[in-house]
């Protein structure tokens, strides 16, 4: 339980690691090119994604994610003592993630972002980019589990592009980079929206799969 908690916290701080200070290094190399800021960040984030799905996978099941975990409690292969130190560590590791990256970057450690992010169009974003996840994690299980780091990956390098959100699709993510007025930011007060696209758009679509990919 200790092992798989912290290492949940630590694969969820470096994923924010990845998305937060890519954006920061593709913002500032990009020269004012949204484009290639979004190319940097969607590159790195699914490149760090893989690595820490396959080597922290065997040890949490590599969730870095509420929507995943409250997925997996929901289909019983989770107690919710796990579910609730997992979520706690995802939350936590996330936030401190984040400010490492400003640490590493020369930036207030302590910030709140000033980039809107709302309105119907971005919530189905988040609904679709949610969906999207969990059909890859849940389709990679049925059909190739040792797919499955390069599924997810690969999916949301492809969604960081494909969704007007930029896929998000992750409540942990989402509060973290409200804490962050760089270019992955999110005004915190539209955080709770895209939280609640995500986490209801989870436990939908955890039953939905639960029968498209049923073990019988």
């Amino acid at each position: 339980m200790t092992r798989s908690t912290i290492a949940e916290a630590l694969g969820t701080a470096f994923l924010l690691i990845g998305v937060v200070g890519s954006g920061i290094m593709g913002a500032a190399l990009g020269d004012g090119n949204t484009a290639i800021a979004l190319l940097a960040n969607a590159i790195a984030t699914g490149c760090i994604l893989y690595v820490l799905i396959t080597i922290l996978g065997p040890i949490s099941g590599a969730h870095f994610n509420p929507a995943v975990t409250l997925a997996f409690r929901l289909r019983g292969e989770i107690t919710t003592a796990v579910a609730v130190a997992y979520v706690a560590a995802q939350i936590i590791g996330g936030i401190l993630g984040v400010w490492l990256t400003h640490l590493m970057f020369d930036l207030p450690v302590f910030q709140l972002s000033t980039t809107p992010r709302t309105g119907a169009a971005q919530y189905l974003s988040e609904a679709i980019a949610t969906f999207g996840l969990l059909l890859m994690i849940f389709g990679g299980l049925k059909s190739r589990p040792e797919a499955v780091p390069m599924l997810v990956a690969l999916y949301i390098t492809g969604a960081y592009w494909f969704t007007s959100s930029t896929s998000f699709a992750n409540p942990a993510v989402t509060i973290a980079r409200g804490l962050s007025d760089t270019f992955a930011g999110i005004d915190p007060a539209h955080a709770p929206a895209f939280i609640a696209v995500q986490l209801v758009t989870a436990a939908l679509a955890t039953g939905a799969l639960a029968w498209l990919f049923s073990r019988d």
